[in-house]
């Protein structure tokens, strides 16, 4: 995604008050950064889009959000939870809610650990993220469940635990997991949210 004049304000500095509802979204697929953009844009939001990390670390010299919605799959090196932790360091109190396709406990974990304050399974509509930036607090009267997990249910998580550790590497997480490449990717494309 290119980082062109229509996706960053035409005044250099926010101003404190503007900063309360300017969103950067994350997001390397094009389309869905736009309609996703553009969503938030009729909500009063301010909108910034960047697809990596370096993208984000320019925004951020002149800009201070105070809201974030990033993929946690990114294109290249940096993942989005790198990208949170990015986001983190440079204000503790922005709202940040992770988008993924490839849920799992172990990157949700991880990614509130870096920082974020909800973490969302693709597809989440607009409704979804804003309600999700007000969530900022446990809430303990959630239901717990009494279903064990399945043999499945723990291989989907160990596939995961993984990816996250090799940084969404296709080939290295096979490696680690004894298997091969195709056979992940089979497994993932099978199971994709």
């Amino acid at each position: 995604m290119q980082n062109n004049d229509a996706q960053v304000p035409d005044t250099a500095h926010e101003s404190q008050d503007d900063d309360q509802r300017l969103l950067l979204i994350v997001e390397d697929d094009e389309a869905f950064g736009r309609t996703l953009a553009r969503s938030f844009e009729r909500r009063g939001y301010t909108v910034l889009q960047a697809d990596s990390l370096e993208q984000i670390e320019t925004l951020l010299q002149t800009h201070s959000p105070g809201y974030a919605v990033v993929d946690l799959k990114l294109k290249g090196e940096a993942t989005g939870l790198t990208c949170v932790r990015k986001l983190h360091a440079h204000d503790e109190d922005m709202l940040i809610v992770v988008l993924t396709g490839y849920a799992s406990i172990t990157t949700a974990v991880e990614a509130v650990k870096l920082g974020a304050c909800h973490y969302l399974a693709k597809p989440s509509n607009t409704d979804d993220i804003e309600a999700a930036f007000g969530l900022t607090e446990g809430n303990e009267e959630v239901e717990l469940s009494n279903r064990s997990s399945s043999i499945k249910t723990l291989e989907w998580e160990r596939i995961h635990e993984v990816l996250a550790e090799t940084g969404f590497n296709i080939s290295e997480a096979a490696r680690r997991l004894g298997m091969h490449r195709r056979t992940l990717t089979r497994k993932l494309e099978k199971r994709r949210v």
